[in-house]
C-alpha cells in the first residue's frame, strides 16, 4: 500500500488543509500505515499535481492561508480500483523476530530486556487500539463522525462494522505480539536460568 492510497482514504471523509490531514492520519489510518509529515506534505503536493486531489486556498490565522485539499473524481475512481485489486502479501520484516531467532548470541540481561521492551511496545499500542476501537463503536471518533456525515444513516452501520473489524485485526495483533513475548521471557530464563541479570 503507498502512501498516497492511505490519504485518499483519510481524505474521502471531506476536505482537509495539510495540517488537518496530518493529524487525522495521526489519530487513524496512522495505525495501519505510518508515515511521518515529512512524506505526507510532498505526496499530497504530488497527487494534486497527478489531478487525484484538487486544493483551494482557504483562511489560517488572523491574516494566513493554507490549501485545503478535496478528492477529485479522478482521485475517487484511483481509490476504488485500488479497493478492487487484490492485496499484495508483503513478506515478514519484523527485527524482533530476527533478533530472537539468534539470542543465543545476546547476553541474557540483553534477551530479556529485548523482549521486555517489544511486550512493552505492544501492551502500549494493544490500549490505544482498544481506546480507538471503543470511539468507533460510539461513533466519537472525530474521523469516522465526518465520515458518516456524508453518507446517508442507512450506510452508518456498514461504514462502522467495516472500521471495527480493521481494528479487530489490529488488536489480535497487538495480543499475540504480547503473548509472543511473554514466551520470549519465560524461554529465557529457562534456557539461561541463573544468568539472567
Amino acid at each position: 500500500m503507498s502512501l498516497r492510497y492511505a490519504l485518499l482514504a483519510l481524505l474521502t471523509s471531506s476536505p482537509m488543509t495539510g495540517y488537518d490531514v496530518s493529524k487525522q492520519f495521526s489519530q487513524s489510518v496512522a495505525h495501519v500505515w505510518h508515515a511521518p509529515d515529512s512524506q505526507i506534505y510532498p505526496e499530497l503536493n504530488r497527487m494534486e499535481r497527478d489531478g487525484l486531489l484538487e486544493s483551494t486556498v482557504v483562511p489560517w490565522g488572523k491574516k494566513g492561508t493554507k490549501k485545503e485539499y478535496a478528492v477529485t473524481d479522478a482521485g475517487v475512481q484511483a481509490f476504488r480500483e485500488w479497493m478492487d485489486a487484490p492485496i499484495e502479501i508483503r513478506r515478514q520484516r519484523e527485527p524482533a523476530y530476527l533478533k530472537a531467532a539468534y539470542l543465543e548470541w545476546a547476553e541474557p540481561g540483553a534477551a530479556r530486556a529485548e523482549l521486555e521492551q517489544f511486550r512493552d511496545y505492544w501492551t502500549e499500542h494493544l490500549a490505544m487500539l482498544e481506546a480507538t476501537r471503543a470511539t468507533l463503536v460510539d461513533r466519537s471518533h472525530p474521523t469516522l463522525a465526518r465520515r458518516l456525515d456524508h453518507y446517508d444513516a442507512s450506510q452508518w452501520d456498514r461504514i462502522v462494522r467495516y472500521k471495527v473489524f480493521a481494528y479487530d485485526g489490529l488488536i489480535d495483533q497487538a495480543r499475540a505480539a504480547i503473548a509472543w513475548a511473554e514466551r520470549g521471557l519465560v524461554l529465557v530464563d529457562e534456557l539461561e536460568g541463573s544468568a539472567v541479570e
